[in-house]
């Protein structure tokens, strides 16, 4: 599994032209499921992000997790988190879990999330999306197991 998470102060999701979904402050979260990824991932990562320091305190350190702040989700799937590009010019995604086992894994990961957070937004699994966001800092972050 790997997530990139982004600190945003805004992010939202349209889909086909229409207004898909939309949060404040909070994380932008990437999520490509690898082949083999468990579930158990899930509430790991999700554990993991919400208790993770990177809001500033007043102070402006990294000292202020998600649920400190109480931020917003958004969960966007990302298979092209799996690109392989060491041959060639045309990623290769081989390693990317297989379209009806990513999505269960997908939307276990959204259940583990909203165990932790009040507003958790998703865009369309599988689908074209254009993704708006303002970042804040920028933060980015990339984690994998």
């Amino acid at each position: 599994m790997r997530v990139v998470l982004q600190r945003v102060k805004g992010a939202r999701v349209i889909f086909d032209n229409g207004l898909v979904s939309e949060i404040g402050k909070g994380l932008l979260i990437f999520l490509g499921v690898g082949k083999g990824d468990k579930k158990e991932y899930c509430d790991y990562f999700s554990e993991k992000i919400v208790k993770m320091r990177i809001f500033e305190n007043p102070r402006g350190k990294f000292d202020l997790s998600l649920m400190d702040v109480k931020g917003d989700v958004m969960i966007v799937s990302e298979f092209t988190l799996y690109a392989d590009t060491k041959k060639g010019n045309r990623p290769d995604f081989i390693k990317a879990e297989k379209k009806e086992e990513a999505l269960k894994i997908y939307n276990y990961f959204i259940a583990s999330m909203k165990k932790y957070v009040n507003n958790v937004q998703t865009g369309e699994f599988g689908k074209y999306m254009e993704i708006e966001l303002v970042n804040d800092g920028p933060v980015t972050i990339f984690m994998e197991k």
